[in-house]
C-alpha cells in the first residue's frame, strides 16, 4: 500500500520524477483556478443570483468572519491568503472520494510547502502592518537575550504546522487500507465519509493556526509600537 503520493511515479524521464503529488497538487490547483472562473464570470447584484454565487458568498462570509474572530483588525486584509490555504486544503481531502485520487496534503513535501508560506506570510503581513525595524526588534522581546529562543519558535511553528497536517491526512490514508483488508464492503464507506469530515476539519485548523500566528504578531508589533509611542510621550513631556 502506498501511503504518500510521492511513491507514485507517473512518468520518468532521464532522472526526472513526475510523481502523483505534482500531478494532483495542480489538478486541485486548475479546478480551483476554473471553479471560480465559472461563478464569478456570472455575478449579479440584482434581486436574482445562481445558487452557485451564493455558495460563493456564504464561503467568503465564513472565512471573513472567522479571520475577524481571531482578532484581526481588517479581515478584508487577510482574506486572499488564508481563504486560498483553506480552500486549497478542503479540496485536496474533499476529492478523495474520487476514485484513483490521492491527496496531495498527504505527501509532507505539499505540507511543508504549505507550512513555509505561512512562514513567509507572518514577517510579510508584520512588516506591512508595523514596518521592517518594529518587526525586527520583537525578536528582542522582551530581551535581547531572547533572540535565539524567539527564532527556534519561529521555526517549530512552521514544523508543527507541517507534520500536523501531514500526519493526520496520512493517518486517515492507513486506516481505510486496513479496514479495506479486514472488511472491503462496510468500513470503507463509513471511513470515505469520516475522511470527508476530517478533511474539512483538517483545513480549517490549518488555516485558523496561520492567521492566529500572523495576527498574534501583528498585534505584538501594535502592542510595541504604542509602547514605545507612550514612552516618548512621557519623555517629551518631562
Amino acid at each position: 500500500m502506498e501511503i504518500s503520493p510521492d511513491a507514485w511515479v507517473l512518468y520518468e524521464w532521464q532522472g526526472l520524477r513526475l510523481n502523483a503529488t505534482i500531478v494532483f497538487t495542480w489538478a486541485v490547483m486548475a479546478f480551483l483556478v476554473l471553479g471560480s472562473w465559472a461563478i464569478t464570470a456570472r455575478l449579479s447584484e440584482g434581486e436574482t443570483v445562481s445558487r452557485w454565487q451564493v455558495m460563493l458568498e456564504v464561503i467568503v462570509a465564513a472565512i471573513r468572519d472567522q479571520i475577524a474572530e481571531v482578532g484581526a483588525d481588517s479581515p478584508g486584509r487577510y482574506l486572499p491568503f488564508i481563504g486560498t490555504l483553506f480552500l486549497f486544503i478542503a479540496t485536496a481531502n474533499v476529492l478523495a472520494v474520487v476514485p484513483g485520487y490521492q491527496p496531495p496534503t498527504g505527501s509532507l513535501s505539499t505540507t511543508v510547502a504549505l507550512a513555509i508560506c505561512v512562514l513567509v506570510a507572518v514577517p510579510l503581513f508584520s512588516i506591512g502592518e508595523r514596518g521592517l525595524g518594529g518587526y525586527l526588534r520583537t525578536y528582542l522581546q522582551p530581551t535581547p537575550l531572547m533572540l535565539p529562543f524567539n527564532l527556534v519558535a519561529e521555526a517549530s511553528r512552521t514544523i508543527a504546522l507541517a507534520v500536523r497536517l501531514y500526519g493526520n491526512v496520512m493517518s486517515g490514508t492507513v486506516i481505510v487500507g486496513i479496514l479495506i483488508s479486514v472488511a472491503p464492503f462496510f468500513f470503507p464507506v463509513v471511513m470515505q465519509v469520516l475522511g470527508l469530515l476530517t478533511g474539512l476539519i483538517q483545513a480549517y485548523i490549518f488555516a485558523i493556526l496561520a492567521m492566529v500566528y500572523i495576527g498574534s504578531a501583528s498585534r505584538t508589533r501594535r502592542r510595541t509600537g504604542n509602547a514605545t509611542a507612550s514612552q516618548d510621550i512621557t519623555e517629551t513631556g518631562d
